[in-house]
């Protein structure tokens, strides 16, 4: 898949896996890459952001696998903005449909 069109998609997905239940970063770069193929390099940076941006909050939470945990919750300023990401995605992907109906030759 183009990598510019994962890295357009990745904060909405990640934003989204958060809007059921707080997850830390390896169990969100492993669901995310049941579905799109992304390294996990990618993601971190994006957490870090998007905590910075007051769209999620931290914590620690002890685990039986080995150290602590970092789990990241939705805050609801970033619900706020997942549901205008949601809406800005709508869009977006109806006009795309659209243009590729008209421009494709379905033949």
């Amino acid at each position: 898949m183009n990598v510019q069109f994962k890295k357009g998609v990745l904060e909405i997905c990640v934003l989204a896996l958060l809007d059921r239940q707080d997850r830390y970063g390896y169990e969100l770069v492993q669901k995310i890459s049941t579905e799109i193929a992304i390294s996990e390099g990618s993601v971190y940076p994006l957490l870090r952001r998007l905590t910075k941006e007051g769209y999620f909050t931290t914590y620690l939470q002890e685990s039986s696998e080995g150290p602590s945990r970092k789990y990241y919750k939705l805050t609801n300023r970033g619900r706020e903005y997942l549901h205008e990401l949601i809406d800005e995605w709508k869009e977006f992907t109806s006009g795309v449909n659209k243009l590729i109906k008209e421009g494709v030759n379905n033949d």
